[in-house]
């Protein structure tokens, strides 16, 4: 028997093949793309082929707390113990340029320092110098000004190296960073219909009760553009403004929010629909900044969102409520969402045609009316069974038991 010939040409089937193959490259390629800002707010970028690499030098107590703190540790001990070598080296040559090093030396002779009789002595003064220690067992006398003018020198570098390095680790225990870590945002961002506008949100929230300060939201888009004239632009970034009637988007952050972004015409949002959303590679920033209120610190805390992380159609549920006249925060839900009726069409058709929004709003009343009637049913009929059990094992239970007598035989 000959095959069967295909309904569907040769032709049509190689090009369905072909865009399916595409669509799995871009798919793949839109997944291992890199993210600008990771979820823990660091950024991901890396800087290559600096030639001025002497610019950081100029700044180097900035240098000094950028460093990684094993890095930091390292030179905080190379100065102390280069320092004391140094200054070490100095007593030794005052010591042996006065011949305090002469074995054969008069018992009357006075020694510019006392007791320095070899360069451990000396290293070992040099130490009591700087850290201010003073044993007794070694002091400086009048004999030698050059030894006066190296004991104000070691004094002086002494406290020059205790005020940059001790000031170092003061700023490296007190970054800025170290207060973000209580500011948290949720695992997904939202978009749903909230005042008849789809609106895209988040939500942030202080685990500590000490307040920010001036907290201020801004958010920011970043996609790769290309200009009518073939320019690329790798890291586009564009603001979006927030819901927010104060000036300067400066927010209250006594108990967690929700930021809300409507997307109107001058959104960069306005003309994505949910499968547009998917298919694209933006990147939505959030950045919360303020000071900190016990330290007075400018403090800033990062997200991001890619499209795999923007849930269409959702919205957080509450955790906030009152409880015997304190609000209570349930953080245990701070990033839960439930699915809500959202048109999957972009902000722009849903301003020019009204009537979908008002199709899904009836179509989702509909469909929890059905729902409804059957929970509601499925709770008679559950009733109706136990009822029916119930009536059967009182009648078992009340059902008198009959006993046949057989006569005996003589």
């Amino acid at each position: 028997m000959l095959p069967r010939k295909s309904l569907v040409p040769e032709e049509l089937a190689l090009a369905a093949l072909a865009s399916r193959a595409s669509r799995r490259a871009v798919f793949r390629e839109r997944v291992n793309k890199a993210r600008f800002i990771a979820k823990s707010g660091a950024c991901n970028l890396a800087h290559k082929n600096i030639r001025e690499q002497g610019r950081f030098l100029q700044d180097v107590f900035t240098t000094l707390v950028d460093l990684k703190w094993r890095f930091t540790l390292v030179i905080f001990t190379m100065t102390f113990l280069c320092s004391w070598l140094l200054f070490a080296m100095g007593w030794w040559l005052v010591a042996f340029a006065h011949g305090d090093l002469d074995a054969t030396r008069k018992a009357e002779f006075e020694q510019c320092v006392t007791n320095v009789k070899s360069f451990t002595s000396a290293f070992l003064f040099s130490i009591e110098v700087q850290v201010t220690i003073g044993f007794g067992g070694r002091m400086i006398t009048e004999q030698c000004p050059t030894a006066i003018m190296v004991l104000i020198l070691q004094n002086i570098a002494g406290l020059i190296i205790n005020a940059v390095m001790l000031g170092c680790i003061f700023m490296k225990t007190a970054q800025s960073h170290r207060r973000a870590e209580t500011l948290i945002f949720s695992r997904h961002a939202v978009i749903s219909v909230r005042n008849h506008r789809l609106c895209f949100m988040i939500r942030m929230g202080d685990l500590r009760k000490s307040m920010i300060i001036g907290a201020a939201v801004r958010l920011q888009v970043v996609l790769k553009t290309t200009t009518p004239e073939g320019e690329v632009i790798p890291i586009h970034q564009i603001d979006i403004q927030t819901d927010n009637t104060i000036t300067g988007n400066t927010i209250f952050l006594l108990a967690p929010l929700i930021i809300c972004h409507v997307i109107d015409r001058d959104s960069p949002l306005y003309d994505l629909s949910a499968m547009e959303l998917q298919c694209s590679d933006l990147e939505i920033i959030v950045i919360l900044e303020g000071v900190v209120e016990t330290t007075g610190i400018t403090t800033q805390a990062r997200t991001s969102y890619v499209t795999e992380e923007i849930l269409w159609g959702h919205r957080f549920v509450p955790i906030v409520s009152e409880e015997e006249g304190v609000y209570s925060v349930d953080y245990s839900k701070f990033g839960n969402t439930t699915k809500v009726a959202t048109p999957q069409c972009s902000a722009r058709e849903l301003d020019e045609t009204p009537s979908i929004l008002m199709q899904t709003l009836q179509k989702s009343e509909v469909s929890q009316q059905s729902l409804l009637r059957k929970r509601s049913s499925l709770r008679r009929n559950s009733s109706m069974r136990k009822n029916v059990s119930f009536r059967r094992n009182n009648c078992a239970i009340l059902a008198p038991k009959v006993q046949f007598a057989t006569a005996q035989g003589s």
